[in-house]
Parts: C-alpha cells; sequence; structure tokens
C-alpha cells in the first residue's frame, strides 16, 4: 500500500510543480484557448494542462514500477505516445475530427496487438460468449474510442472531465488494489495523483485548462482499466467477493456520466439531422449550466450521480448484466427526459 500511495504523491508533486510552467509558458507563446461562440469561459485560458498531467502520471509510474514489469511499461508507453502527440496537436492548432480518430485508432492498435488488451465476448449479456478473433478486435477497437471521446467530449467546464476520472480511478485503484494486480494499480495512483494537483488550478474559477492531451490520456488509461476489469472480473470465483456478476453493467457504471452524455449527445446531433462531430452545447454540463448551477456545482452534481452509480454496481454486485443493463439504460433515459423537461419548463414564457 505505501508504494501505491507514494506512486500518487509522486505524481502530484510532479504535476503540481509543472503547471505554473506550463501556464508561464503558455501565456509567454499566447498558446490559449480563446472564448468564442461554443465556449463557456470568458477569458483566454491556457489549455495545455495534460501535459502536467502525463509528466506526473508517467515519471510516477517509472518511479513505482516493478522492474519485472518494464516490458509492459515500454509496451503501454507507445499507445500513451501516440495519444499525447495527437492530443497536443490539437491543444496547439485544432486537427481535423478524422485525424484525431486516425490517431486513437493507432493508439488502440497498439493496445490490441502490443499488450493484446480486447474484449473477448460480450460475457453472457446477450447469451453471446466468444467472438471470432475479427469482431473480437473490431469492438475492442470501437470500445476505446468511445471512452477515449466519452472523457474528451465530457471535458466542458471547470473541473468535470478531472473529477470524473478520479471518481472512476478512485474505484479501479482499489479494486486493482484488491485482486493483486500491482502494475494497474500503480498506474491508476500514478493518474490520481496527477489529477489532483491539476484539479487545484482547474477547479472554478479555472487557471488552466487540460485540452485533448489530457482528457484523452485519462480517457485512454481509463480504457485499458475498463477492458482489464470486464476480461479479470468475469474469469474471476463467482464465491470472491470482489467478483460482480453484471461485468459489463458494472464496467458502464464506473464511468457512467461520460458514457451516458456521449451516447445522448450523438443520438440528439442524429436527431437533428447532424454529424455526430459537430460541436454544440447540448452537452448534459450546458443542460445544468442552463437550469442555473454553475461551473462548481454542476460538477459536483454529475460526480455525485457518477458516484451513486458505483455504489449502486457495488451494493448490487450479485445481480446479473440481464436485469442491470435494462435497469441503467432505463435510468439513463428518465434522467435526459427529465432534465430536458426541467429545461423547457425554466425557459417556457408563462402567461
Amino acid at each position: 500500500m505505501v508504494i501505491f500511495v507514494a506512486a500518487a504523491v509522486t505524481a502530484f508533486v510532479i504535476a503540481f510543480l509543472a503547471i505554473p510552467v506550463v501556464i508561464r509558458f503558455a501565456i509567454s507563446k499566447n498558446l490559449m484557448d480563446v472564448p468564442g461562440r461554443r465556449k463557456i469561459h470568458k477569458k483566454e485560458t491556457p489549455s495545455l494542462g495534460g501535459i502536467a498531467i502525463f509528466l506526473g502520471f508517467f515519471v510516477s509510474t517509472l518511479i513505482w514500477i516493478d522492474l519485472s514489469e518494464l516490458k509492459n511499461i515500454k509496451f503501454i508507453l507507445v499507445p500513451f505516445v501516440v495519444i499525447f502527440f495527437t492530443g497536443l496537436r490539437d491543444d496547439l492548432v485544432d486537427l481535423k475530427p478524422w485525424i484525431k480518430l486516425l490517431g486513437q485508432i493507432l493508439a488502440a492498435g497498439f493496445l490490441l496487438f502490443l499488450l493484446d488488451v480486447r474484449l473477448h465476448s460480450f460475457y453472457g449479456l446477450f447469451g453471446i460468449e466468444e467472438w471470432p478473433p475479427l469482431i473480437s478486435y473490431a469492438v475492442t477497437v470501437f470500445t476505446i474510442i468511445v471512452i477515449v471521446n466519452s472523457f474528451n467530449l465530457v471535458d466542458g467546464i471547470d473541473g468535470l472531465a478531472g473529477g470524473l476520472g478520479l471518481t472512476s480511478l478512485l474505484f479501479f485503484g482499489v479494486w486493482y488494489l484488491l485482486v493483486g494486480d500491482v502494475f494497474l494499480t500503480v498506474l491508476c495512483f500514478s493518474m490520481i495523483g496527477a489529477i489532483a494537483a491539476f484539479l487545484i488550478f482547474n477547479w472554478e474559477p479555472s487557471k488552466i485548462f487540460m485540452g485533448d492531451t489530457g482528457s484523452m490520456i485519462i480517457g485512454l488509461l481509463i480504457a485499458i482499466l475498463t477492458l482489464r476489469f470486464i476480461n479479470f472480473n468475469y474469469n474471476l470465483a463467482e464465491d470472491n467477493p470482489l467478483h460482480f456478476d453484471s461485468t459489463v453493467t458494472t464496467a458502464t457504471c464506473i464511468i457512467f456520466v461520460p458514457l451516458f452524455d456521449t451516447l445522448r449527445i450523438v443520438l440528439l446531433r442524429l436527431w437533428k439531422g447532424q454529424s455526430p462531430f459537430t460541436p454544440d452545447k447540448s452537452h448534459i454540463h450546458h443542460t445544468l449550466l442552463r437550469l442555473g448551477l454553475n461551473h462548481s456545482r454542476s460538477t459536483v452534481a454529475l460526480i455525485i450521480i457518477q458516484l451513486l452509480f458505483i455504489l449502486a454496481a457495488t451494493a448490487l454486485r450479485n445481480v446479473g448484466d440481464r436485469i442491470m443493463m435494462p435497469s441503467v439504460l432505463a435510468f439513463a433515459i428518465i434522467l435526459s427526459i427529465t432534465l430536458d423537461r426541467l429545461v423547457a419548463r425554466r425557459f417556457t414564457p408563462r402567461n
């Protein structure tokens, strides 16, 4: 346990010391996120916080990882470097969506073929067990891309992507610690420390944004942890107290808010006849802002929702996916409709 706390503290200190340097550099080079029609913030703000997050996370991991795991860290470095430079390039000069998507596919491909990180089936969710390899590869790449982009898309107000990432990582960190996966536990706590340092500067009023660099790095790590959780949990003995009967639904609950927001926004854009990549202000955090909450309260509200889903999945860990998944989907639909009606009621003129 001491090693994992040390990993978090090391990452925290490195990121905390690096962020003021990044802020000064961004200001001196005029590398600022400028307010605009689609932006919520009102002043120019540096958006390279992901550099400090990555630095703290990666250096801490190198320091505290067991020497026997150096092969794994060498292989896992490749997709993180691909995502880091894809995000950095987009933060400096906007990339076309398909180029950013290409970088994500490349990173997912490295995870598949260097670390064999992949889904093998629906784990009984739809009565389907083992997939052919090509189906497995396609579904895995798609899942990684969805999770990475869900954290990228939810990064719209101060503290939100970092807060949600921290919530998910705390669950994964404790779970991997208890099941004895030292390598992934070190990764979890290193990222926890780096994000915690970043949130000090990113809470309202924000001094720096994480940018695509930070949100996609966090999303990639959580994608790896999610896929590994699904495989590992499914193969645990059913009488193991750490086993969740609802393997896929539990993974969904751990990252519920980003996934819910992404699914909601894609469906809304398609309903309007727009491309899913068309930016707008229909995200769930925009909805909460329209209801009168500020950045901090909106962020806290969404973190609480995610925590409630994690607690519910933990409390109902003996309930299978065939009951849990429809229940989660039903609640998501009810939540979306309720929020939309509250907004409509708030802005409907009264006679």
